[in-house]
């Protein structure tokens, strides 16, 4: 099993950020979506139009089954206002050019999203990059910024705060400061 890492740099954040919005909007959204909600891919892809039309969305984890609010911070908030202005409240969010059954719209699959996150890996020349990503991402950095595993822990629906300092890739970073500085 491959373990996918946070993208731990803040300017090279900020730099696919950048590329993302010049490129490609959907792609960009989605980007900042997992960086800046924590929510799971698999939900996010699933999120339509009419689900991102106040402060907070509302979901209903697949995994754990429990309904979540995630307030959005600003900048998703006003990226999303721009994305939708033009779009049915019905759509998907992050809608896939193929079609469904009886010519349906749907959205991306969690295969294209991997996708579009590797090309961001190749280009950026980023390791161990997945779309588990994207919420790792987030807890790196909530954890960095507020240094609170509790919140943390909740937010990421985690049983055990060790759990989230293993998940957000804290605890392999102190293995290897202490490792590089061994002297023996």
């Amino acid at each position: 099993m491959n373990i996918v890492q946070p993208i731990r740099n803040l300017n090279t954040i900020q730099e696919i950020k950048e590329m993302l919005k010049d490129r490609n909007e959907r792609n960009y959204i989605l980007f900042l979506f997992g960086i800046q909600t924590g929510l799971r891919i698999s939900d996010i892809l699933k999120l339509k139009v009419k689900d991102v039309q106040g402060l907070s969305v509302f979901v209903k984890e697949g995994k754990t089954k429990k309904t979540k609010e995630v307030k959005m911070p600003p900048e998703l908030k006003k990226a999303i206002r721009q994305f939708v202005q033009e779009k049915n409240k019905n759509e998907f969010l992050f809608q896939s050019r193929q079609r469904g059954k009886k010519g349906r719209v749907k959205p991306i699959s969690r295969g294209m999203a991997y996708i579009i996150l590797q090309e961001i890996a190749d280009e950026f020349d980023l390791e161990r990059i997945g779309c588990h990503s994207l919420r790792k991402t987030y807890g790196y950095h909530h954890y960095n910024q507020y240094k609170d595993v509790a919140v943390l822990q909740e937010a990421l629906n985690h049983s055990h705060p060790e759990i989230t300092m293993r998940y957000i890739g804290i605890t392999q970073d102190k293995q290897n400061k202490y490792q590089t500085g061994l002297r023996i």
